[in-house]
């Protein structure tokens, strides 16, 4: 699908609105000129490459959705489940069992994980509010990547609401409904 510069711009100027930003306030924000953001919304231009994640980031969404002006993208990459999920992160507490949790293989994918995600995987692991917190992190970084999960079965396989209302907002962010 090719890129239509008005639709994308149209879909700027949607989301830049619906957060209350001004075109100047959304230009300081990604280092650009209002009239930068401006030729984008008028769909003169398209953002520089190198700022669309931040521009996303900016308008809370996803730089497909900006990209297809909004539109609905079905190129999913495969659906996957709430159980191969909650497996997922059984297995990197099973290893733990299995090596030790003092075991130098052990520590270093943890500390690395809880580095990377600035959080204590060991006591996510322990909690099942946690842990069901940290099934959702994997889901919605599948999700990023393009991945699909039915609501049913995720509505289905928390047990916390909280979590299941977190994917639901993030489902409508990265475009999947």
């Amino acid at each position: 699908m090719a890129v239509d510069p008005k639709k994308t711009g149209a879909q700027i100027s949607a989301l830049r609105k619906s957060k209350k930003m001004t075109q100047n306030g959304l230009g300081e924000a990604l280092h650009v000129s209002y009239q930068a953001v401006s030729k984008w919304e008028r769909g003169e231009a398209l953002p520089d490459t190198s700022i669309l994640t931040d521009l996303a980031d900016a308008l809370g969404t996803s730089v497909d959705n900006i990209l297809n002006g909004g539109e609905k993208t079905l190129n999913f990459k495969g659906k996957l489940s709430v159980k191969d999920m909650r497996e997922g992160i059984n297995c990197l507490e099973r290893i733990g069992y299995l090596l030790g949790r003092q075991n130098i293989l052990y520590r270093s994918a943890i500390d690395g994980i809880s580095e990377k995600m600035n959080t204590d995987i060991d006591s996510m692991l322990g909690d099942e509010y946690l842990r069901e917190c940290l099934i959702l992190e994997a889901m919605l970084h599948n999700m990023k990547m393009g991945h699909y999960f039915d609501p049913a079965d995720v509505k289905d396989n928390f047990k916390h609401e909280k979590w299941y209302n977190l994917f639901c907002e993030y489902e409508g962010k990265y475009n999947i409904v």
